[in-house]
C-alpha cells in the first residue's frame, strides 16, 4: 500500500470554497488505484515557511509527497504592481529581487520535503481568474520569475513538476480569483494521480506535467 500526502495551501485544501462539491483530496482518492492512501496535510492560507510544520505532522508511513505552495507568498508582493518607478527597469529589478528571495525560501522548503520523498511532486502557481483583464495579464507576467524558480528547483532535483498554469486554464476551474473549484480541483487531482503513479522516469530528470 502506497501513501501520498498533499502539503501546501488551498490549491489542495480547497474544501471551504467548493460550495459542497468535492475537494481536491477526495478527488485524488477517487482517482487513485486501489492500494493507495491519501493524506491532506495542506492548510488554506499557508505560505512556504509553513510547510515544515505540515511535514512534521504527517503520518510516519508517508512515502510519496505532493507540494503546492507559493501563491500566498507571491500575493504578498502584489503591491509591487502599483509601485511608482522612474523607469521600467526599476520595476523589473523589484520583481526580480522578490523572486530571488522566494527561490531561496522555496529551495530550503524543498530540501526538507526530500527527506520524506526524494521524488516529490511539485506544482507551479497558476495564473488565477482575476475579473480585471488588465490585472490578469499583469499577474500572469509577474508570476513568471516565481514559477521559473519553482521549475528550476524541480529540474535541479530531478522532481516531477505539474504546471498548474496548464492544468487550470479555464474560468470554470476557479470559484473566485485564486481558489480552485471542484472542476479545477478534478483536473489537479488527475494530474497528481498521473504524477504519483507514473513509471518513476523522473529519477534522472524532471517531468513536467500539464
Amino acid at each position: 500500500m502506497a501513501h501520498l500526502a498533499l502539503v501546501g495551501d488551498s490549491v489542495f485544501d480547497n474544501g471551504a470554497y467548493t460550495a459542497g462539491g468535492p475537494a481536491v483530496v477526495s478527488q485524488v482518492k477517487r482517482h487513485m488505484p486501489l492500494g493507495w492512501r491519501v493524506t491532506l496535510g495542506a492548510v488554506d492560507g499557508a505560505r512556504i515557511d509553513a510547510v515544515a510544520t505540515q511535514l512534521a505532522r504527517l503520518p510516519a508511513d508517508v512515502e510519496r509527497l505532493a507540494v503546492s505552495v507559493g501563491g500566498n507568498d507571491v500575493l504578498g508582493h502584489v503591491a509591487l504592481l502599483d509601485a511608482p518607478v522612474r523607469k521600467g527597469s526599476d520595476a523589473v529589478g523589484m520583481i526580480g529581487e522578490a523572486a530571488r528571495a522566494f527561490e531561496a525560501a522555496y529551495r530550503e522548503m524543498i530540501a526538507a520535503c526530500l527527506h520524506v520523498d526524494r521524488h516529490a511532486i511539485i506544482c507551479t502557481v497558476y495564473s488565477g481568474n482575476f475579473p480585471d483583464p488588465v490585472f490578469q495579464r499583469l499577474a500572469r507576467t509577474a508570476l513568471t520569475p516565481f514559477n521559473d524558480a519553482i521549475i528550476r528547483t524541480g529540474v535541479e532535483f530531478g522532481l516531477t513538476v505539474i504546471d498548474l498554469r496548464l492544468v487550470c486554464d479555464d474560468p470554470e476551474d476557479f470559484v473566485n480569483a485564486i481558489e480552485p473549484s471542484s472542476v479545477g480541483g478534478d483536473k489537479i487531482a488527475k494530474a497528481l494521480v498521473r504524477a504519483a503513479t507514473g513509471d518513476g522516469g523522473w529519477e534522472r530528470s524532471a517531468r513536467i506535467i500539464g
